[in-house]
């Protein structure tokens, strides 16, 4: 059985790939507090997040992503992955996840560093 934290990424990979606004939506609470970057102006509610993500959208097919938990603690998950975008560059990344009691994200931050591409 999966953890809920590997439940979340899976569904906020399958959102990515669809691009799907109610997928998108039932990621998050309706309070829920997603930053770009640790130091970036949050898009606060479901609504902004939704609305965010479709401005800033990738394209299927333009990417892939692999991920692993590095710690998962009550509602407390800490992801690392690679982004690797063929026609521009790698990204590693950092997310830190708080989720509520039904497994939908209170809190998102993400880190993104670009890198040459894996050979």
């Amino acid at each position: 059985m999966a953890s809920r934290g590997a439940e979340w990424v899976a569904g906020y990979v399958a959102a990515w790939e669809s691009n799907d606004p109610e997928q998108i939506g039932a990621l998050f609470t309706d309070d829920a507090a997603y930053l770009t970057a640790p130091d970036a102006e949050p898009r606060r509610g479901r609504e902004a997040i939704v609305a965010g993500w479709l401005e800033d959208l990738d394209e299927p097919g333009t990417w892939s992503f692999d991920w692993q938990i590095l710690d998962e603690h009550d509602d407390f998950v800490v992801v690392q992955g690679r982004t690797a975008y063929p026609a521009e560059k790698d990204y590693l990344n950092l997310w830190i996840i708080r989720l509520a009691e039904d497994g939908r994200a209170t809190e998102y931050t993400e880190w993104y560093m670009p890198r040459a591409h894996k050979d």
